[in-house]
């Protein structure tokens, strides 16, 4: 493959993405023989950053305008010895080389809002990697999604920037002919196997001269498609021979016999002799590549993560501003539901039952938390292979940026809306104890829910599974059956109820010091919530009665435990993201 355009053409299923991935080293090596070369010697460890990689399906932030994104692929890709304002001009560059002045301000677009146009689109995903000049160009079906000049425009662009000395390889499936002329370079592919390889105008004449005669008028891209399949009714030999040639050895398909016919010709045997003399010059040293570079530091990384990761929740009204208005919609509610409680038996019942909702409704929240790593799986694959953060960094700045913000806010709504007008023991203490409460109950959920979902490709399974831990988990909260009647056998549950520790921690917050009978002393008679011998005359009495300990390591059990299993789920999450399947 050499400085100019290289298209790789081939019916469906040929191995035109897999032959791209193997040369831009983003498939498994496992399996895989031979070597990779960059000017005749092994590929440097550094290779995918002197490299671009333009994946099929446009991988842009669309929440983020053209110059955001292109910025972020700058502050990341670029070294740290270049300042800022260099990185600015490097932005400024590409924007006037791809034509994309006019938009360059405009947000590329998402599922609920319009963007760019899907050539602009294309441009700026080539903009992103066109960021470090690289030497090497790879484009994944460069024209799909895209009108006929669209796509044109896009190829004549291509071939501009080939001109300059890059090679710029790339998949195609069935291009135009005004796109077919401008190929530098073609390589023909079936069922995996090579039928051609050498400058692209001489394709024709090669066909000639195995008997298939391409029509007037007829675009040679497509017509090589079709004698590949065996449908070209443009051939000297004889239609029965087409779809099937026998040999001496039995019966082989078109692909097969073209393949052969190929390794017997002068653009073979001239690509072997080229071949062998680069073998012999380079020091083979095998899989080099697999280690990816980075070209800036863990902080620097996670700053510039961070900052775009907050850019998208606000970017995205339904994950951030509908969040909180739903949440202050509901305080609201239970708020004038639950007002005025009372000391007596309606009091405990409507304290118990507002301190429920406010742990489960956060439970159920944080199923939201799903989509933090499943709708920007892509994206993460893609940045990650083409070096432009850690795992970690991503992994932190998803928590610092998106779920503690997302998490923290409606804790502290709920327990404003809620605390003084359901009418909770009047204390500071106790309001902050119960903010507190709500939002490690909060990032223990959330935190569970991201466990279950990363490396999860389809949100709907991962909401079916946490749904079903959170059902056994609000079962045994303490509020559906006291914990103390449970069988043994399933008692040891408890223990992994996220609502259980929130609930207890909020109801020994509450009920302690609490009092339901009328003093004695007053002269006037007792009168106690219900008939002896289940008297409760205090919220001691009552939390005895649930199994809650009321002992200053009973409060705080809750929230060490809260803590650990926070920890301990974010870990797993961070452990199925740092193994997750990054290669094909």
């Amino acid at each position: 493959m050499k400085p100019g355009l290289n298209a790789i053409l081939g019916p469906t299923g040929s191995g035109k993405s897999s032959l791209l991935d193997i040369l831009a080293t983003r498939k498994d090596p496992k399996g895989l023989s031979g070597d990779i070369l960059i000017n005749g010697v092994n590929l440097p460890t550094h290779f995918k950053c002197i490299s671009g990689y333009v994946v099929q399906d446009d991988i842009v932030m669309g929440t983020l305008t053209v110059r955001e994104n292109l910025m972020f692929s700058a502050a990341l890709r670029l070294p740290l010895t270049m300042d800022y304002q260099e990185k600015r001009e490097r932005v400024e560059q590409i924007i006037m080389e791809l034509d994309l002045s006019k938009v360059a301000d405009s947000k590329v677009g998402t599922y609920f809002t319009r963007g760019v146009s899907g050539g602009e689109r294309k441009r700026t995903s080539i903009g992103l990697e066109l960021i470090t000049h690289p030497v090497v160009l790879f484009l994944d079906e460069p024209t799909t999604g895209l009108d006929a000049s669209t796509a044109n425009a896009v190829l004549i662009l291509l071939k501009k920037m080939s001109l300059q000395g890059k090679t710029i390889i790339f998949s195609i499936h069935q291009p135009r002919y005004s796109i077919f002329k401008l190929f530098d370079t073609l390589t023909l592919l079936a069922n995996g196997k090579l039928l051609y390889h050498g400058p692209a105008e001489n394709t024709l004449g090669y066909f000639q001269k195995l008997g298939y005669v391409c029509e007037s008028y007829n675009n040679p891209a497509d017509f090589f498609l079709d004698v590949i399949n065996g449908d070209s009714t443009a051939a000297v030999i004889s239609p029965s021979s087409i779809s099937r040639l026998e040999t001496d050895g039995g019966y082989k398909t078109i692909a097969d016999k073209l393949s052969e016919k190929f390794s017997n010709c002068p653009f073979y045997k001239e690509m072997r002799e080229d071949l062998d003399e680069l073998s012999l010059e380079s020091k083979r040293k095998k899989e080099t590549y697999k280690t990816i570079p980075y070209s800036t530091p863990f902080f620097h990384q996670l700053k510039w993560v961070s900052k775009r990761t907050f850019k998208n929740l606000i970017g995205n009204p339904q994950n951030s501003t509908y969040q909180i208005a739903i949440t202050t919609f509901l305080g609201l509610i239970v708020g004038a539901v639950f007002a005025g409680v009372k000391n007596d038996a309606t009091g405990i019942q409507n304290r118990v039952g507002a301190l429920f909702f406010l742990t489960t409704n956060q439970c159920l929240n944080s199923i939201t938390t799903v989509e933090l790593f499943i709708t920007e799986k892509r994206i993460f694959i893609h940045e990650y292979i083409s070096g432009y953060y850690r795992v970690s960094a991503y992994f932190f700045s998803k928590i610092l940026a998106d779920m503690m913000p997302m998490r923290t806010l409606p804790g502290i709504i709920l327990t404003c809306l809620n605390y003084f007008t359901i009418g909770f023991k009047p204390t500071a203490e106790a309001f902050f104890i119960m903010m507190i409460t709500i939002i490690l109950v909060s990032y223990a959920a959330s935190s569970m829910s991201l466990a279950i979902a990363t490396g999860q490709n389809v949100t709907s399974v991962a909401n079916m599974l946490i749904n079903i831990c959170f059902v056994f988990m609000i079962v045994l909260s303490g509020l559906l059956v006291n914990i103390t009647t449970v069988s043994p056998l399933l008692l040891w549950l408890k223990f992994f109820s996220i609502p259980r520790y929130g609930l207890n921690a909020l109801q020994i917050n509450e009920f302690t010091g609490l009092k339901f009978c009328k003093d004695p002393t007053a002269g006037v008679n007792v009168t106690c919530i219900t008939p002896s011998p289940f008297t409760i005359c205090t919220g001691e009495e009552y939390l005895e009665i649930q199994g809650i300990s009321i002992t200053p390591w009973g409060m705080w059990q809750n929230y060490v435990a809260l803590i650990c299993m926070t920890i301990t789920f974010l870990t797993i999450a961070y452990l199925k993201l740092r193994f997750l399947k990054k290669f094909t």
